[in-house]
């Protein structure tokens, strides 16, 4: 009788330490993954495209603006944001820009689970891909910079890692007699912007 028990206790034994090392496995194999997921595979799914409801996040941006808004798209490097409140027109943030991001914690988990395969086009559809479609439709922009200045105008040109802006009075047209001046602005200078219009991607 006794036997049966040491038997009996060396299965539970082993059955308890064969579980453990299971249960080690399967944390080590969710770090590895977690370790390769991507802050845009994270706003894409946030953006609801997975069949998930689209669900309003609070966005810290670098410039110390605190912004409750949805995600509408996410390109290589930026995110394009719909405010909930303040003027209409899209919200373009390069991800540089974000500094924190809050969310209720099941949208947190949602998150953080695999995300279906981003297309090879929307991996090059960059901040300065975006910026040139604006610069093609002539929108108007606000540019808030990291500094927490604001710059409006219209964007003349777009370059691989800068913009010229021509300077004016939001919600007016780009003319010349408008116009009070140009800047050239890195776009690692670029906290976010407000664009009056919202870029039309592929």
């Amino acid at each position: 009788m006794r036997w049966d028990r040491f038997f009996d206790d060396l299965e539970d034994q082993l059955a308890s330490e064969w579980e453990a090392e299971r249960a080690a496995l399967d944390t080590e194999a969710e770090c590895l993954r977690l370790s390769r997921v991507l802050m845009s595979e994270r706003l894409t799914l946030l953006a609801g495209r997975d069949g998930a409801a689209v669900t309003a996040a609070s966005f810290d941006l670098v410039d110390g603006t605190t912004m409750r808004a949805t995600v509408t798209g996410v390109g290589a490097d930026w995110v394009a944001l719909a405010p909930a409140e303040g003027p209409a027109g899209a919200v373009l943030a390069p991800f540089a820009g974000i500094v924190s991001m809050g969310m209720p914690h099941a949208d947190l988990l949602r998150t953080a689970r695999p995300a279906p395969p981003r297309s090879p086009l929307t991996e090059r559809l960059t901040f300065g891909f975006v910026l040139r479609d604006l610069v093609r439709r002539r929108a108007g922009v606000s540019v808030q910079l990291v500094t927490g200045r604001i710059l409006t105008g219209t964007i003349d040109r777009a370059g691989a890692d800068h913009l010229d802006l021509a300077l004016h009075d939001p919600g007016a047209p780009r003319r010349t007699d408008a116009v009070s001046g140009y800047r050239l602005v890195p776009f690692a200078a670029i906290a976010w912007l407000r664009a009056d219009e919202a870029p039309v991607l592929p």
